[in-house]
């Protein structure tokens, strides 16, 4: 019964950016596979060329994936959507389950598929579900013997009064503060009220999608407390280089200053990390504080580790040191994560290039993913790697982001950013185009691009990739901090005060040698 919000539409994007919306929601008349995960490219004969090309091989493959057969598919217009089928993406709202255990009694094997594949979802790891066939005598027979979990889900297809006399026996077995969720076939008002009044504590219609049975779960288990759950943007590069930390800040900046909405970078690489270094602030150690006592961690400790870079800004920046050997634990970084969701609606993570149980932990859990590649071969391997590792962890979500970054690069030969989209089975959201000068600047001088050069392309796109993983608009007036961008006299007048924050930065730097 519970509803989410439809997200904000999208201003139209500059083409040169190649910004694509594709997968964020599901148009309405296109058909998606009833079961198994999206084809997100139609298939095609991989072209033949002679010799060895490792690009080709990669396309090839994929294309040859991507051509395998799926089941029928469904209109996502119609009314009786298909048993298993997906809901849009923008269908479900943040949902954050607790620890605890589900149990589900089904009566039909689509709701059965659903409950499995609701089961594996990102947003249900915490908790422990076991899935039973037989309707609601099984789960009364089941519990005459046996404590009840903390959450119940029944399905009965009778009509409605046998359905209520056998949530009348349900209630008999059942412990004090266990949840129930009916499952019937009539969509009724009358029953509903009926069913709330004997105390079940949400009623769904068959047959239900993985998201549906998702966001009920999740909306029981709400935190009164907690008045909202921010959403997770993950960024990692392909490779070292390929500049993830630079979009993911850049991009952070722009959601917050552009789109004026409250965001908290995290910045993981714990050893190696640049986010005080990008916003010129003293390398604190937030976040490794916070790992080390994640078990403490409540809204005024969070407020005293991080670091406020802007108004809307918030930085929980990385020690950047070598003396210690960061051995922390996945659940430590799981906790922190959850934690910090808490403070802001938006939570970006700048992920370190490298492999671990924490990180195949939180690229699955992350509510978007944002991969960062440079179009060569070994950014295109390991992109594929990643990809396809979180779209199988990720069954229910849309598939990653792929971001091509320092594209035009004097000299180098590049992949065409349609054959990379193609060997990966996804478009690129975003190419930002090569400018040294203008990162190399902003980077020595503590700046955001939006700031050090506004006019650039590489601004330009930032935004547009702000509001891709926001899905919100830029308000009508632009500019830094909400003031309208001015020409000629203010980008001369901001040349003083760059020079002033290099040597502030380095100035810093060399005290501390």
């Amino acid at each position: 019964m519970s509803t989410a919000p439809a997200p904000r539409p999208f201003e139209a994007f500059d083409e040169g950016f190649d910004a694509d919306m594709e997968f964020d929601d599901l148009p309405a008349t296109q058909a998606v596979p009833a079961r198994g995960p999206l084809p997100f490219a139609d298939a095609a004969d991989a072209p033949v060329a002679g010799g060895y090309n490792p690009v080709g091989e990669v396309v090839a493959q994929a294309e040859a994936s991507l051509a395998e057969p799926y089941p029928a598919t469904v209109d996502l217009t119609s009314t009786a959507l298909a048993p298993t089928g997906l809901a849009p993406i923008a269908a479900i709202g943040e949902v954050s389950v607790p620890r605890i255990a589900i149990h589900v009694f089904a009566e039909r094997q689509d709701t059965l598929a659903s409950a499995e594949r609701a089961a594996q979802d990102r947003r249900l790891s915490r908790a422990t579900t076991q899935i039973r066939i037989g309707g609601v005598p099984a789960a009364v027979e089941t519990y005459q013997n046996e404590p009840t979990p903390p959450l119940i889900i029944v399905e009965c297809l009778k009509d409605p009064q046998a359905l209520l006399h056998e949530v009348d026996q349900l209630a008999e077995v059942c412990d004090a503060g266990t949840k129930v969720i009916v499952v019937g076939a009539t969509n009724d008002i009358i029953l509903f009220r009926e069913l709330m009044r004997r105390g079940v504590s949400e009623y769904l219609v068959a047959p239900l999608q993985p998201l549906q049975l998702i966001a009920a779960i999740g909306g029981l288990f709400n935190d009164p407390a907690q008045p909202f759950v921010g959403r997770t943007i993950a960024f990692v590069g392909a490779r070292g280089g390929a500049g993830a930390s630079a979009v993911a800040h850049n991009t952070a900046y722009a959601i917050s200053e552009r789109i004026g909405a409250n965001t908290v970078i995290v910045d993981y690489d714990l050893p190696f990390g640049t986010a005080g270094l990008d916003f010129n602030q003293d390398p604190l150690s937030g976040v490794a504080d916070a790992l080390g006592q994640p078990d403490r961690l409540d809204s005024t400790l969070l407020d005293r580790m991080m670091v406020r870079c802007t108004d809307k800004l918030s930085l929980f920046a990385a020690p950047a040191s070598l003396d210690t050997d960061w051995d922390i634990s996945a659940e430590a970084f799981e906790e922190v994560t959850n934690q910090i969701r808490a403070t802001a609606p938006f939570v970006v993570l700048d992920l370190p290039h490298l492999w671990s149980p924490w990180m195949r932990r939180t690229l699955i859990s992350a509510d978007e993913v944002v991969v960062v590649a440079t179009p060569d071969l070994a950014s295109l391997r390991n992109a594929k790697n990643m990809i396809d590792l979180i779209r199988q962890g990720r069954p229910n979500d849309a598939p990653p982001r792929l971001v091509l970054n320092q594209i035009g690069v004097p000299g180098r030969p590049e992949i065409p950013a349609k054959d990379f989209g193609a060997a990966l089975g996804v478009h690129a959201s975003l190419t930002i185009p090569f400018d040294a000068k203008t990162f190399g600047a902003a980077a020595n001088n503590g700046q955001m691009i939006l700031d050090a050069g506004s006019k650039t392309k590489a601004a330009e796109a930032f935004q547009t990739l702000a509001q891709i993983v926001s899905r919100r608009e830029l308000p009508a007036v632009a500019g830094p901090k909400g003031k309208t961008a001015k020409s000629g006299k203010t980008e001369k007048a901001a040349k003083p005060a760059d020079a002033a924050g290099s040597k502030s930065l380095f100035a810093t730097m060399f005290k501390k040698r």
